[in-house]
């Protein structure tokens, strides 16, 4: 996280920040609060308080609202006392995270709410920024979802491409059972009744239904539920939004992986009010 960080206030600063230099005396102290500007989940607080750090050690942090908790407008999130220079050199970085991580907090919060009831998790995707992923996939779970793999590196998940360079699903199945040494979950793609049919044979963990329709759901739902042998766990993905997210729920699938969480989610509004010390507690006087 501080390499991101070191590299997006270097993007900033450049060779100085020239306007609060030449504008606001060395010695100014002052407190700057990050404000909610609209209805949001917050996300980012540790990354914005590192921002800040990294400026300046000795600022004083406090988080008013964590990751997780609700923000109304004009709620303070995050308030950052001391040296006004660390302050407002730091402000657009800080507020950069906090509005990107609270605005897909935000985002999957809605989707949650909207499923709440079926049983159904939401889970997010590696279509991430790149860089970010580590900080997109926390403000997930600060909205309420859970994380898909993290990387190529941390479970197999075998899609349309894998299978037809491997010669078909059961092929490729077998050929990862074979070398499986690391134990990790296997998960399977697959678009039709018959394809799932071919999957259960091998024994998936999971089977991902790609862009079914909420019928063809519904029949895959009851077929793996009425199989003998060992169920997998069922992922609905592709193309799913908030206004189809409760329909694609209620057929009974297991978890939901929506892109959208990661790749679409607006930043949240906020800003940075900065109020100065009085000169007087500046001076000591």
């Amino acid at each position: 996280m501080i390499e991101l960080i070191d590299l997006a206030l270097a993007e900033d600063l450049g060779d100085g920040d020239w306007t609060t230099k030449w504008t606001v005396p060395d010695a100014a102290r002052g407190t700057g609060e990050i404000v909610a500007k609209d209805d949001l989940v917050v996300a980012g607080t540790e990354v914005a308080r590192a921002v800040f750090h990294r400026l300046e050690p000795d600022l004083e942090i406090r988080i008013h609202r964590g990751d997780g908790e609700a923000a109304r407008p004009g709620d303070v999130v995050l308030s950052a006392s001391g040296s006004a220079h660390a302050i407002l050199s730091a402000e657009r970085t800080a507020l950069n995270f906090v509005g990107r991580l609270s605005g897909i907090a935000t985002a999957t919060r809605r989707f949650v709410e909207a499923i709440d009831g079926t049983g159904a998790r939401v889970v997010d995707t590696r279509k991430t920024t790149p860089g970010w992923r580590r900080l997109e996939k926390a403000a997930v779970r600060a909205g309420g979802g859970e994380n898909h793999r993290f990387g190529l590196y941390d479970m197999v998940l075998v899609k349309e491409n894998h299978i037809a360079a491997s010669g078909g699903i059961a092929a490729a199945l077998e050929a990862v059972r074979a070398q499986n040494t690391r134990r990790l979950a296997v998960e399977v793609e697959v678009t039709s009744l018959d394809e799932l049919e071919e999957a259960l044979t091998e024994a998936p963990d999971r089977v991902l239904l790609d862009n079914m329709e909420p019928r063809l759901l519904l029949a895959c739902v009851s077929r793996v539920r009425d199989f003998r042998g060992p169920q997998p766990l069922l992922e609905a993905s592709g193309g799913v939004t908030l206004a189809s997210v409760r329909e694609v729920a209620e057929t009974g699938v297991d978890l939901i992986s929506v892109g959208a969480l990661t790749h679409s989610a607006p930043s949240a509004d906020l800003s940075l009010r900065f109020l100065p010390h009085a000169r007087e507690a500046q001076d000591g006087t």
